[in-house]
């Protein structure tokens, strides 16, 4: 249950209609979900929230839809219901498929699990995977060079 009224189009104030009106000509949609409606009680937050999402998600050099994946998989690692269920049908509209999904959920499991159990252990970052590693040792001239993937 939200811990604000959310604002039909008719009691917002110019500034959030404005917003609204933005992010229906951007997603080319007359919906708008309960999280604007949320935040349009802060006109200013509303705007400044809905910019830095149509800048972030907007095309580049990930695919919408892996873009749509990521955000699904940061959702779940906080715990967020709402954008776990909004971005996950997202990441669908954007062509994700079952399968797709699936592994998806499985990558983010594990790596939920294998993040715990070296935090547990207290294991520090290889030289190998370290964006500048010590003077002398780079990744290419470690034995066999860094191994990626399951050991």
């Amino acid at each position: 249950m939200a811990t604000v009224k959310l604002l039909s189009d008719h009691e917002l104030s110019s500034e959030a209609r404005a917003v609204f009106d933005d992010i229906r000509k951007t997603r080319q949609s007359d919906f708008v979900n309960n999280f604007w409606r949320a935040l349009a009680h802060d006109p200013k937050t509303l705007r400044r929230t809905w910019e830095s999402v149509k800048e972030v998600m907007a095309p580049g050099a990930l695919d919408p839809k892996v873009k749509e994946m990521l955000y699904v998989a940061v959702s779940i690692a906080h715990g967020c219901n709402y954008c776990i269920h909004s971005h996950t049908a997202a990441a669908r509209a954007k062509g994700m498929t079952e399968e797709e999904y699936r592994e998806m959920i499985a990558i983010v499991g594990m790596a939920a699990e294998t993040n715990r159990l070296v935090t547990a252990l207290g294991v520090s970052v290889d030289d190998a995977f370290l964006v500048e590693a010590p003077a002398g040792r780079t990744p290419e001239s470690s034995p066999s060079g860094p191994r990626f993937g399951p050991q």
